[in-house]
């Protein structure tokens, strides 16, 4: 089971996948991706389900849907070890097609209903060459998640709303190659979890032009379980059976404003805190000890992880150009959570900074559709471990969302 904890430890770490630190995709929606995920005060689409359904209360009267489809561009990571050029590598590039789908309620007196099907974490990391092979030769994970929300308006300035999240995890873990002591070791895993949690929602609107939410996810442990295939050269024991590790999923704490100058152009600060620092270790439990000493050293044994708190910094920009034509734009910077000391081919995340831009089309007073681009260029990384002496270079992911969304 450490490979699977290893997969979804790469997820969690690489996910934002693409685009952000960790294993988070904030960016599940036109808006968001166009914003580079500085969507949080002002959201005036369906997507605010997700986002933040405190202000679904000050949304139009009227039943409200919006699907989406983000298209996702992993580029290759290259690695150069200090050791030796036989230890050099390069991943493989990923892509992925991530929909999404937002659904609103009209008005019941003060309460609002709404609901949101994303995807908000994954990564699939494949290495080819014998050294990162030997530790993540194939790290891919799913998560989608089912968020369902109720909203209520106190008064025409405050309003907050609370759901719950179901959370649903797929993962596979490969790895293959000879370690220290001169044995080959392969394991091939797979498993899934069913998990559920909460978020909070609160918004505030002092004055018309001005907006001040507050939104928090709750940690979700993910208890993902499933079968794993174990073999070494080293003696003719192997292990085939049942494995399970719990991997955390932080929670998330946002702040956010957003002023709309001139009744066209809102901008909005948000500052996102991350609490990675629950992510420990990953310890890899089976029903029965593995009996060879090699596969215990190798499989079974507690990996420190001693990830850190992180901060995300973003600002976006909506223009209304009033002739049924809203232009958006964004930037972030992103902080990552691991430590050199604990850096590796499952994920060699680092600081990043996004770029975003995109446009919603009014077609009709019904039917508004948008398309949107964001650019995560994240900085080289270098670390330092008992696997890795070496650099890693030129990460980097492309994101594409198209959407529609239309008014009941």
């Amino acid at each position: 089971m450490n490979k699977r904890v290893v997969l979804a430890s790469a997820f969690i770490l690489a996910a934002g996948s693409a685009h952000a630190s960790g294993w988070r995709i904030p960016e599940q929606s036109v808006n968001a991706t166009a914003r580079s995920g500085g969507y949080v005060a002002h959201t005036p689409g369906a997507d605010a389900a997700y986002y933040n359904p405190a202000n679904l209360s000050w949304q139009e009267d009227r039943g409200l849907l919006e699907l989406a489809a983000t298209w996702i561009h992993l580029g290759s990571i290259s690695y150069s070890d200090n050791r030796t050029p036989a230890f050099d590598g390069a991943s493989e590039k990923e892509n992925f097609l991530l929909p999404t789908f937002f659904a609103v309620s009209p008005e019941y007196g003060d309460f609002r209903v709404g609901l949101a099907l994303t995807a908000p974490a994954g990564l699939s990391k494949q290495w080819k060459q014998p050294f990162p092979r030997t530790t993540a030769e194939e790290f891919t994970l799913e998560v989608f998640e089912l968020n369902p929300t109720l909203s209520y308006r106190f008064c025409e300035q405050f309003s907050v709303a609370a759901g719950l999240r179901v959370l649903y995890a797929d993962g596979k873990v490969k790895s293959s190659g000879m370690i220290p002591g001169g044995y080959t070791v392969s394991r091939d895993m797979d498993g899934d979890s069913w998990e559920g949690g909460f978020n909070l929602a609160m918004s505030a609107r002092p004055m018309e032009a001005l907006s001040l939410a507050v939104t928090y996810r709750s940690k979700v442990d993910l208890g993902v379980s499933g079968h794993a295939e174990l073999a070494t050269s080293a003696g003719p024991a192997s292990y085939s059976g049942d494995a399970e590790v719990s991997i955390p999923v932080p929670a998330v704490l946002s702040l956010a404003a957003a002023y709309t100058f001139f009744e066209q152009l809102t901008v909005e600060l948000e500052y996102e805190r991350t609490y990675w620092s629950e992510y420990e270790q990953l310890d890899f439990n089976y029903p029965v000890p593995l009996g060879n000493p090699v596969l215990s050293a190798a499989f079974d044994r507690p990996l420190a992880r001693n990830w850190s708190d992180t901060d995300t910094y973003r600002i976006s920009l909506e223009y209304d150009c009033q002739n049924d034509l809203i232009l958006m734009a964004g930037f972030a910077i992103d902080e990552n959570p691991a430590p050199d000391a604990h850096l590796g081919f499952e994920l060699p995340d680092s600081d990043a900074k996004l770029y975003s831009l995109g446009l919603r089309y009014r077609v009709n007073q019904d039917l508004e559709l948008g398309l949107a681009y964001l650019y995560d260029d994240k900085e080289s990384r270098a670390g330092t471990n008992d696997i890795i002496d070496g650099n890693f270079d030129d990460a980097l992911a492309h994101l594409v969302t198209v959407g529609l969304s239309w008014k009941l």
